[in-house]
């Protein structure tokens, strides 16, 4: 049995909260905790997570934050803090169902048979596959974004914006998590530029991404225009 934190941060996700939580601790997986990572929703998504907490002692903890920084602090904060609990694995995934919960067991079983650092769950490896719901504009959005940053830094992934995935604790810890500068969806390319130039392995596996079931998109004008530069600042910051 292994140890496995699903950290799950969240900014007014109280309609999706309790049925992700309540997915993922039906798969299989006796190791498997929840860590909810709120910014301060106004939508009382930080109540949802502590009523999900006090229903299942020991599998679901929540960290508060009073200040919305991001996606990426809120990661950092996230895994810092399942690292310190002593999980063995941790898994970055979204609350909104677009990440397939039963593909958490494929991502572990495949971390732990090839020894790679990470295994993302891809939507541009054979195999893999976008919702039907997306229109012709987001699907050329997505594949130019990574198109983008694959030229820019030739990492050698499919999917390098990719945000469902798990990370083998040792790895997380060599990658210095404190030094991490990106507040938001450009967090994943850091992570994995950093990972790639530490001669880290991460290998992809096919996953089907669907539409997030309630609620809004958090990728505001900012965090795009984030997202566009940070190849850019990795590169000039060897």
């Amino acid at each position: 049995m292994a140890t496995v934190t699903v950290v799950i941060p969240t900014f007014n996700e109280a309609d999706n909260l309790p049925s992700i939580a309540e997915a993922l601790l039906a798969l299989p997986l006796d190791g498997l905790r929840i860590l909810v990572v709120d910014d301060d929703s106004p939508d009382g998504t930080g109540q949802v997570a502590d009523r999900l907490a006090a229903a299942h002692p020991g599998r679901v903890d929540v960290v508060h934050r009073q200040v919305r920084e991001g996606l990426g602090r809120a990661y950092v904060d996230g895994m810092e803090t399942a690292l310190s609990e002593g999980a063995e694995f941790v898994v970055q995934m979204d609350s909104d169902f677009s990440h397939p919960v039963d593909a958490v067991p494929r991502l572990l079983e495949t971390v732990r048979a090839t020894g790679a650092a990470c295994v993302i769950g891809s939507r541009y490896v054979p195999g893999g596959t976008l919702a039907a719901e997306w229109s012709l504009w987001r699907r050329a959005l997505s594949r130019w974004a990574n198109f983008y940053v694959r030229t820019i830094l030739r990492l050698g992934l499919r999917d390098v914006t990719a945000g469902f995935k798990i990370w083998r604790a040792e790895s997380l810890t060599a990658l210095d998590l404190g030094t991490i500068s990106s507040g938001g969806y450009s967090f994943q390319v850091e992570m994995h530029y950093r990972a790639i130039r530490a001669g880290m392995t991460i290998v992809e596996i096919p996953i089907h991404f669907s539409d997030r079931r309630a609620g809004d998109s958090k990728m505001s004008l900012r965090v795009q225009w984030e997202s566009a530069l940070m190849p850019w600042r990795l590169v000039f910051r060897r």
